[in-house]
C-alpha cells in the first residue's frame, strides 16, 4: 500500500569438520575489506550439508590453517562459532551439516574464513551467505504467473472475477499474527522451528489461511507485504534504533536484525509462513513476498532513527536475507522482493533516501555476500501523487534519463533499463523480477482522466518484458486519503463503479481496443503509438 503519501557434488581437500562451539581465543583483529585476500567463491547447500568453496592468495598466519566461522547476522567476526576448518591453500574448501529446522541451524546464518595471526583470529574474507536456499525445500509449487493485471481488492467474491484478476496485494501484519490467539474459539499455533518453540495467533493465521485459500482457489497469484508493526507479544521484532517511535501510528518499523531474540523470532516466522503457504501444507499458495514497505523511505514508512544510508540498508539487507533464505528453503519457487518509491533521484522528504541510492547499496551488499535471485517491487506513482496525468508528467520530474528525479509509468523503461546492467542481474544472467507492486491515478479532476491513466500506465507494464505485475492501489476509495485528492480506487466509498472500473475490466481482453480508443480521445493522441514509440510527453 501507499503509505507516504518476499556447489555441485566436487570433492574438497584437506577438510575438517568440526562440531559448532563457542571460539575461545580473544576476538577477530580488524581487518578493512580491501585487505581481506581470500574469496568465498560459493556457499551451498548440497543434500544434507553445506559446501564452501574458497580461493585466494593465502596470508600469513600460526598453524597454516582456515577457520570457516558461523555468525548470526547480528553478529561480526570472532563472536561466532567455528563451524570447519581447512588447511590454507589458494584454493580449497568446507563442507558441514546444514541443520535444517534444528539447533545450529545454518540456512540464513553468514560465514566468513579467518586465520590465526598471533593468537587471534583475523578476518581474511567478505562475509558470504547460503544462495541456494531452496535446495533445501520439500515443496515447489507451480506458481501461478497467469497475468500481470492485479489489484489491492475490498472484497474477494464476486469482483476479483468480474475484473478478470490475475493478481492481487495483500498485508500481514506481524504484530498480528505472532503470540498468543486473541480468540477462545482458535488455539495458539504452537510452531517448532530451530530447537524452540514459537507462538502464532491461532485466530489471525485462521483467517489468513481463508483468505489464502479462497484466492488460490480462484487461480489468482498473492502479492503479501510483510509489515513490521508492534504487538503485545511482537516487541522483539522491532529494531532497537526504531522503538522511540513504535507506539505511534506508523506502518511499518525495521526488522530486529541487532538481537540474538529479534533475529531468532524473524527467522522463525520467514520460516512458518513460507510453509504454510507454500501451495502443499493445504493452506494455500503465495507465490509473492514483499519484504517490507517502500523501505528507502525512513522516515514515513520504514523507520529508523539512525540517518545513515549505509547504516539503514546492511540492517534491510540482514533482515532480507533472514525472508529470502527462510521463505526459500520452504517454497522453492517463491519470489521475494525489496519494495521501493518512485524518488528515484529526488527526496520530498528530507528524512528519506533516494530508491536508487538504497537499490544501489542494497545491491552492493547482495553481490559482496552472495548474489541471489531477489526481485525489485516497485511504486511508479505519479510526481506529485495527486497528479491526474499517466501519459504527462511535468518536466522538472519526469525525466527519459538516469538522472531523472522521480520514475513513473511515462519513463518506467529508464527502470527496466537499469535493472539490465550486468551488475543488477540475477545470478542465471537474466534480468530481475520486477514488479509494479503499487500505482493508482486520482479521480479527484474527473474521472475520464483516471480511466485514461490506467489504460495508459497498464499498456506501459505489458508491453515491457521485463515487467512481472501491474497492481492498482486499490479497488476502492479511503476516506483518509481523499482529503488529500489522493482519489485512487475503481470503486467510491458506496461500492459504485467509477469510469475506470470498465476501462480495467477490459483492457486486457477482446474489447481491449473500444477502451484504448475511449482512452485515446480523453488523451488526445492514440494511446497506442505513445506506449509503442515510448514518446515522452511532459508539461
Amino acid at each position: 500500500m501507499r503509505m507516504r503519501k518476499l556447489l555441485t557434488g566436487m570433492l574438497f581437500g584437506a577438510v575438517l569438520c568440526l562440531a559448532a562451539a563457542f571460539v575461545q581465543p580473544g576476538a577477530a583483529l580488524p581487518v578493512s575489506a580491501a585487505e581481506r585476500t581470500v574469496a568465498i567463491d560459493s556457499c551451498l547447500v548440497s543434500g544434507a550439508n553445506v559446501e564452501v568453496s574458497v580461493s585466494g592468495a593465502v596470508p600469513a598466519s600460526d598453524d597454516g590453517r582456515y577457520y570457516l566461522f558461523s555468525d548470526e547476522v547480528y553478529e561480526d567476526g570472532a563472536q561466532g562459532v567455528v563451524i570447519a576448518t581447512a588447511r590454507a591453500a589458494s584454493r580449497t574448501g568446507f563442507a558441514f551439516p546444514l541443520n535444517l529446522n534444528s539447533a545450529g541451524n545454518q540456512i540464513s546464518r553468514k560465514f566468513m574464513v579467518m586465520v590465526k595471526q598471533g593468537g587471534r583470529y583475523v578476518q581474511v574474507s567478505n562475509e558470504h551467505y547460503i544462495t541456494n536456499p531452496e535446495a533445501a525445500a520439500t515443496a515447489a509449487a507451480l506458481r501461478m504467473d497467469h497475468g500481470i493485471k492485479g489489484i489491492l481488492p475490498t472484497n474477494i467474491d464476486g469482483t476479483l472475477a468480474d475484473l478478470g484478476i490475475d493478481q492481487i496485494a495483500y498485508n500481514i501484519y506481524l504484530g498480528d499474527i505472532v503470540g498468543e490467539s486473541d480468540n477462545p474459539g482458535w488455539g495458539t499455533i504452537h510452531y517448532g522451528y530451530d530447537g524452540q518453540v514459537w507462538d502464532f495467533n491461532g485466530a489471525a493465521v485462521a483467517r489468513l489461511d481463508e483468505l489464502v485459500k479462497l484466492i488460490t482457489a480462484q487461480g489468482i497469484q498473492m502479492n503479501v507485504t510483510i509489515l513490521n508493526t508492534p504487538g503485545a507479544s511482537g516487541a522483539d521484532l522491532i529494531h532497537p534504533l526504531s522503538r522511540d517511535k513504535s507506539s505511534i501510528d506508523c506502518p511499518c518499523f525495521a526488522f530486529n536484525t541487532a538481537e540474538a531474540g529479534g533475529a531468532k523470532h524473524l527467522k522463525a516466522i520467514a520460516a512458518f509462513l513460507g510453509q504454510r503457504y507454500n501451495g502443499a501444507s493445504g493452506n494455500g499458495q503465495i507465490d509473492n513476498w514483499l519484504i517490507g514497505n517502500e523501505v528507502n523511505a525512513r522516515s514515513e514508512c520504514f523507520y529508523m532513527s539512525n540517518t545513515d544510508l549505509d547504516f539503514n540498508a546492511s540492517a534491510y539487507h540482514k533482515a532480507f536475507r533472514i525472508f529470502y533464505n527462510g521463505i526459500r528453503s520452504m517454497n522453492a519457487s517463491a519470489h521475494v522482493y525489496i519494495p521501493l518509491d518512485q524518488e528515484w533521484g529526488r527526496k520530498s522528504n528530507p528524512g528519506c533516501f533516494l530508491s536508487k541510492e538504497y537499490l544501489d547499496v542494497f545491491n552492493s551488499y547482495m553481490l559482496r555476500e552472495g548474489n541471489v535471485d531477489w526481485g525489485l517491487a516497485f511504486h511508479p506513482y505519479n510526481a506529485p501523487l495527486n497528479d491526474p496525468y499517466a501519459w504527462k508528467g511535468q518536466a522538472i520530474y519526469v525525466q527519459k534519463s538516469v538522472a531523472t528525479p522521480y520514475i513513473t509509468m511515462q519513463n518506467i523503461s529508464v527502470l527496466t533499463d537499469y535493472m539490465q546492467q550486468p551488475s543488477m542481474l540475477a545470478p542465471n544472467g537474466q534480468v530481475r523480477s520486477i514488479s509494479i507492486s503499487e500505482i493508482g491515478y486520482t479521480s479527484a479532476f474527473g474521472e475520464e482522466l483516471q480511466a485514461a491513466s490506467i489504460v495508459y500506465a497498464y499498456m506501459m507494464a505489458a508491453n515491457n518484458p521485463h515487467i512481472d505485475g501491474f497492481l492498482l492501489y486499490r479497488e476502492t476509495d479511503n476516506s483518509k486519503e481523499m482529503l488529500t485528492n489522493i482519489i485512487q480506487g475503481l470503486c467510491r466509498p458506496d461500492g459504485s463503479h467509477k469510469m475506470a472500473y470498465d476501462y480495467y475490466k477490459y483492457i486486457d481482453t477482446e474489447q481491449a481496443a473500444v477502451y484504448r480508443d475511449k482512452a485515446s480521445r480523453i488523451i488526445g493522441t492514440d494511446v497506442g503509438a505513445l506506449v509503442s514509440g515510448q514518446v515522452l510527453l511532459t508539461r
